[in-house]
């Protein structure tokens, strides 16, 4: 839910209009607007390019995956799902906040891929690997606007309970 939506619906529950405060978050929000729907831009506009040099890099990390096994299904699944994370990361981005990566994307993310039998380390490292794509076709400014959202991915596949993986990359039960 975007912030503007948010600070009305915050409103009209306690019958009143919004606050001071409220308001200057809305303000805040509609002085980022161009920056956020320029970033959103640029995500669309390179979604084919991140996919590919993510995948790329994720491949020069980890070549032995169901994604890279010369299955073109598989890896053509694997590479419509990221294209539509960095799509939730723009949504994000448009609405200043991760409501939109809880509402459509990342409940019981980590428990499908476990059931078609994709390795969750993969997805991990997928998404990073497309994260550090974007950070370099964004720029480090832009790039902050966009790395919490990828991060939440990340999140929302590693933390819903065991196994886990440590920093090393080595599962924890």
């Amino acid at each position: 839910m975007s912030l503007v939506k948010q600070v009305i619906l915050n409103a009209d529950e306690g019958l009143r209009y919004p606050s001071i405060v409220e308001l200057d978050m809305f303000q805040s929000f509609c002085k980022t607007g161009e920056k956020r729907i320029r970033i959103a831009s640029k995500l669309a506009e390179n979604e084919r390019r991140l996919v590919e040099r993510g995948s790329a890099r994720f491949w020069r990390k980890c070549p032995i995956t169901p994604s890279n096994s010369g299955n073109m299904r598989k890896t053509n699944s694997c590479q419509r799902d990221q294209g539509w994370y960095i799509r939730l990361v723009a949504y994000c981005v448009l609405a200043g906040n991760d409501q939109p990566l809880a509402d459509i994307g990342t409940i019981g993310m980590r428990e499908m891929y476990e059931s078609l039998g994709i390795p969750i380390f993969n997805w991990v490292e997928a998404i990073k690997c497309i994260k550090e794509e974007a950070i370099a076709l964004l720029g480090e400014e832009d790039a902050a606007e966009v790395t919490p959202y990828f991060d939440h991915i990340i999140q929302s596949l590693v933390s819903p309970g065991p196994p886990y993986f440590q920093n090393n990359g080595s599962l924890k039960y």
